[in-house]
């Protein structure tokens, strides 16, 4: 059959597809052939995720044209064979199957593979027609009550694409990691022309077709594919995956609430679509959980957290806009309502944090949460309505609920991004007062990419808040961790600002949090 035949006869099936679907059947249509000389499928990678004692997730995309509607395919289903290994030559414990391909997730799969052995490392490959793709390594968790020497992770966030480029990633994929934790704004929906080193694929998002190509523009990236091919992932977001400072159903950009959720119905979809979180979490229109708790052995306990899906509007301000500076006297910061989690996430995690016996106890959220306001002589304290100054109540009930955790023993670590800064603090269990202990360390990453405060910015935060033992906004990079049950040491990995291609990192500084003592100590 020739190519000109074979295209005839898919659109046929496109057709008969769209029948099917209509009267509901859609689940029955077969899997097309593979289309002939359709191009590399598998251009925006392989990735894996959601490490379990027992399993794993394994992601890609077919997406031969990554930027054109439908990533070049026609809109049918296509049989994709996935194949999991012991080594890198398929030869040792070989898992084969079979998952099918549908146009209405992109041709997106999620393969999430149980039964495996716990704490080792896996191969795994991605096969349509006759193109194999490139092989990824992944890694399940140790059993819940394994005994560990060891936890390491990269944290990281904020990768804007048109601010530079992806040296932290490069430098991460070479690591010997047990995952990565990334934080938040995978993708930018925003562009500024005062600080395009390279371009976006086009405007900013509104539809599903534009935010999946967003979504291509970023893992045709070279580094940042290799650091999911080496490591799996555990991932929570920010605002930028759907649109700056957005809180819940609000829009800053000035979008009633019917039309904002058609919009973060489309981002969510193409953030599920494009990474490597269980089949379990996809999208219910424009409602999605992701956050999730994970267990490393007997060492440490993770969760990932939503500030953004339940989150109150921004204090002080129009409903819808978005955040700003605003005085610390604004009378609404006081109220015990406003929430960054939500009542529900904030319950969960609550009695999370109270059912823990393991000596470590990992919050992966969006920003940092530590104060930050700024004095100004003559007047109130300036604070960020967006960050956590801005939802004060909801902070001392967070903190209240860490120290509850730690009272018995273990410690808690707090970490973040968003800022664009790395930083190292004492959290102190009532922010600003001296006299109140402190209940936790927390660790903010820098971007990956994305621009930071003026110095003269950071500098006056610097002053005014002495719990910051460092904060750095000139640098981008990552946070390294290693945590045993002695200690908790970070490294806050740094390169020059705007990020450079093969950039070399070097550790801007590092920290200790000695098991039963709650403070960062500089090394």
């Amino acid at each position: 059959m020739d190519r000109r035949t074979l295209f005839r006869h898919l659109g046929r099936q496109a057709a008969a597809l769209a029948l099917a679907r209509l009267f509901g059947a859609a689940q029955a249509q077969p899997a097309a052939p593979w289309p002939v000389d359709a191009g590399d499928p598998f251009t925006l990678g392989v990735a894996s995720g959601m490490p379990r004692p027992d399993s794993v997730v394994i992601w890609t995309r077919l997406a031969p044209r990554p930027h054109d509607i439908g990533g070049g395919l026609p809109p049918l289903p296509f049989s994709v064979r996935w194949e999991l290994a012991e080594d890198e030559r398929f030869g040792a414990g070989l898992r084969r199957g079979e998952f099918i391909a549908r146009p209405e997730n992109a041709h997106a799969l999620h393969v999430e593979l149980r039964g495996l052995a716990s704490a080792r490392p896996y191969f795994y490959r991605f096969i349509a027609g006759d193109t194999v793709s490139a092989v990824g390594r992944t890694r399940t968790a140790p059993a819940e009550d394994a005994p560990l020497a060891r936890l390491r992770l990269a944290l990281a966030s904020c990768q804007h694409y048109e601010q530079g480029w992806y040296a932290a990633h490069a430098e991460i994929a070479a690591r010997e990691l047990d995952f990565v934790l990334f934080v938040g704004d995978y993708i930018y929906e925003s562009s500024n022309p005062r600080h395009r080193l390279r371009p976006h694929e086009g405007p900013v998002p509104q539809t599903l077709d534009a935010y999946r190509a967003r979504h291509a523009t970023y893992k045709l990236d070279a580094d940042l594919r290799a650091a999911h091919a080496a490591h799996p992932w555990i991932l929570t977001w920010d605002d930028h995956e759907v649109e700056n400072d957005y809180a819940a159903d609000a829009s800053p950009s000035g979008l009633d609430a019917p039309a904002f959720l058609r919009r973060r119905a489309a981002a969510y979809q193409a953030y599920f679509e494009h990474l490597p979180v269980s089949p379990s979490m996809a999208p219910r229109g424009a409602a999605m959980r992701i956050h999730d708790h994970f267990r490393w052995g007997r060492l440490a306990e993770l969760w990932t957290l939503d500030g953004r899906q339940y989150r109150s509007v921004q204090a002080c301000g129009n409903a819808a806009a978005g955040g700003r500076t605003i005085g610390g006297d604004c009378e609404e910061l006081a109220d015990p309502a406003r929430t960054v989690f939500g009542a529900a996430q904030e319950r969960w995690l609550a009695d999370g944090l109270a059912g823990s016996v393991r000596p470590w106890r990992l919050l992966a959220q969006g920003s940092q949460l530590g104060a930050s306001g700024v004095a100004v002589p003559g007047q109130a304290r300036r604070v960020f309505s967006d960050g956590w100054d801005g939802y004060p109540r909801a902070r001392e009930r967070l903190l209240d609920a860490i120290a509850s955790s730690t009272a018995a023993g273990g410690n808690a670590l707090v970490l973040g991004g968003d800022v664009h800064r790395h930083v190292a603090a004492q959290l102190r269990q009532r922010p600003d007062d001296p006299r109140s202990p402190v209940v936790a360390a927390e660790f903010v990453c820098t971007s990956i990419s994305s621009r930071g405060l003026a110095e003269a910015r950071m500098a006056a935060i610097r002053a005014g808040n002495p719990d910051l033992l460092h904060a750095r906004g000139d640098e981008r990079g990552y946070a390294l961790l290693e945590i045993t049950a002695r200690a908790a040491h970070c490294d806050l990995r740094a390169t020059p600002h705007p990020a450079q291609p093969g950039a070399a990192l070097h550790t801007q500084a590092s920290f200790t949090v000695e098991a039963g003592r709650p403070e960062p100590v500089r090394d």
